[in-house]
């Protein structure tokens, strides 16, 4: 097994996911088979009771797993199906070491951060690296490690100790760490002593690095990256600079420009391995695929799309969903402008209190070609999603709501079509009259963590729903397999006055009785998921959810169809992206 350790320095946020990543698809391009693990050095057990305007999104893993967004790099860059394990937390590790001691494992002896931390760590590490992820099913050949944070903070000590130790536990060739840290550029000038202290630093704690990356906002001039290796006592070669680039999906072409496969199949003795040719071949397949569709066209047409959110004053909340936009935009050649929009400027209220802000929003809203209403939880913002939903019902504007914004979907038709005044959702209003989402049966309201109905779950088309727009769009299955992150439903007592206003759920789970999937039959795109086809979308592979909702404002749905129908059965794919044409 080889190791890509990618820790970071000065400053926290600048890009090591993407890097890691980018990282990992390049090793795949050679045909090696690719896993990744990420250490989040907080105490909490797992992300899923994080507040995402402080830490991002929750991203959910197939298994159900609630985890760091940069999973979600990982799985979208390298085409992964990543497990709860792969996202390592001081929680999970203390948890662990803490569960044995009271069993009596380490009886007789003092229970130490080293070794015992230290060694469960490393442990976990070597023991998740093994697990298959991709469509192979076999073990992984190398193993991506993100160090979270920024080395030197006080929680990621221990593993900054049990990654040191770990160099030495592998053997030489079969780990390379690159550190990535921050060049700023002041008055024009290229800062170097932020990375010559931090790569100081980095040594201090035991970590050596093999390559440098330095993330800036343009291309480093020759003489600054001579400085940085000169100072940091690495080789010319050791450093990349990865600027600021149009797109992220461009980082990996970057990093092949400057050697950086070159750097890594040398330093990890790569060419020892035996590769099958198949996989090779499939590699090979795969970087043109990816160059074909990252490199930017000359000009673009944009898709005008508003976003309807309620923790919009961090784009990171939303990251998959704003991924799953671009994949679909590129899919149809389009440049995605979004425009973002808070929910409660949608509201009656903010006309009263901030007229500008009220005519503003609905401005940007009224100019789109689509609108989206992602998940969340709590009643702030609802009044004005619901908003949202009823404009882009009446005026035929493509509407996609994610989990909450089904449940949106479906308020907005009983207060609006079906006449129940004050509709809403239990989570919103215990005692509301008509609550028409209600609080599943099986959750809990005591325990917060890890008690959602949480990973893929299959939505089974139901009979009759042949016309559905988003049934075409998964190959006229009869089941869509997608998943789910979440505590209430729509109240089943409410069906059949919801059917008989024009809102149809052509999806449901396998009991029949969980409502999954809203859609409007005379509407260009009128579409309510329960589920999060975010997390599944690919940047060769768009979620077909987000696929038919981006070109419906297009106005290629057709299109897409008919090219999904006719590669149903002869579609070429290449690890999970297909070289079909672009709309």
């Amino acid at each position: 097994m080889k190791y890509v350790l990618v820790s970071g320095g000065v400053i926290s946020g600048i890009g090591k996911g993407i890097i890691a990543s980018s990282s990992g698809l390049l090793l795949k391009t050679t045909g090696l088979k690719v896993t990744a693990n990420y250490i989040d050095p907080y105490l909490n057990v797992d992300a899923g009771t994080l507040g995402p305007l402080e830490h991002g999104e929750c991203f959910v893993l197939k298994d159900g797993g609630e985890s760091d967004l940069d999973l979600g790099n990982y799985e979208r860059y390298l085409n992964l199906n990543l497990t709860n394990e792969n996202n390592i937390t001081t929680g999970k590790i203390y948890k662990a070491v803490i569960e044995r001691e009271r069993k009596g494992d380490y009886i007789g002896r003092t229970v130490q951060v080293v070794p015992h931390i230290t060694d469960a760590i490393q442990d976990w590490i070597q023991r998740v690296a093994k697990i298959p992820v991709d469509d192979s099913g076999e073990e992984p050949d190398v193993c991506i490690i993100e160090l979270g944070g920024t080395v030197g903070d006080i929680e990621s000590m221990p593993f900054v100790e049990a990654l040191t130790q770990f160099r030495y536990k592998v053997g030489k060739g079969n780990l390379v760490n690159i550190h990535v840290s921050y060049v700023p550029i002041i008055h024009g000038e290229e800062k170097t002593k932020p990375t010559q202290h931090a790569i100081k630093q980095m040594r201090s704690a035991g970590l050596i690095p093999d390559l440098i990356a330095c993330r800036c906002e343009r291309a480093l001039d020759e003489a600054t990256v001579q400085k940085i290796a000169r100072s940091c006592q690495v080789e010319f070669e050791q450093v990349v600079t990865v600027r600021d680039i149009e797109t992220i999906y461009q980082v990996p072409l970057l990093l092949e420009e400057q050697g950086l496969l070159a750097r890594l199949r040398e330093a990890l003795q790569l060419d020892q391995l035996s590769l099958a040719p198949t996989l090779v071949h499939k590699g090979t397949n795969l970087w043109k695929l990816w160059k074909k569709t990252v490199v930017s066209k000359p000009y673009l047409e944009p898709v005008n799309i508003a976003l309807v959110g309620k923790y919009i004053a961090l784009p990171d909340s939303y990251l998959s969903v704003i991924k799953a936009l671009e994949h679909s935009a590129m899919r149809c050649d389009r440049k995605l402008n979004l425009s973002w929009i808070d929910a409660e400027h949608l509201e009656d209220a903010t006309l009263q209190i901030d007229p500008t802000t009220y005519h503003k929003a609905w401005s940007q809203l009224t100019v789109a070609s689509g609108c989206i209403v992602p998940g969340g939880f709590g009643g702030r913002g609802v009044a004005g999603m619901v908003k949202a939903a009823k404009w882009a019902r009446e005026c035929k504007i493509p509407y996609l709501g994610i989990c909450l914004g089904m449940q949106v979907a479906v308020i907005e038709t009983a207060q609006n079509l079906c006449g129940f005044k004050g509709a809403t959702s239990e989570e919103f209003d215990a005692q509301a009259e008509h609550r028409v989402v209600i609080f599943m049966p099986e959750g809990s309201k005591e325990i917060m963590g890890g008690t959602m109905r949480l990973g893929t779950k299959i939505s089974y088309f139901q009979a009759g729903s042949e016309w559905s727009i988003l049934r075409a769009l998964y190959g006229d299955e009869t089941g869509m397999e997608e998943r789910h992150r979440h505590r209430y439903e729509v109240n089943p007592d409410y069906i059949e006055e919801l059917e008989k206003a024009g809102l149809n759920f052509v999806g449901k789970d396998e009991s029949g009785k969980r409502m999954e999937v809203v859609e409007l039959r005379d509407h260009p795109f009128f579409v309510g998921v329960q589920a999060h086809p975010e997390f599944t979308s690919r940047v060769l592979a768009p979620s077909p959810t987000y696929l038919g909702f981006i070109a419906a404002a297009i106005g290629c749905l057709d299109e897409v169809i008919q090219d999904i129908r006719q590669q149903k059965h002869s579609s070429k794919l290449v690890d999970g992206g297909d070289d079909s044409v672009h709309f």
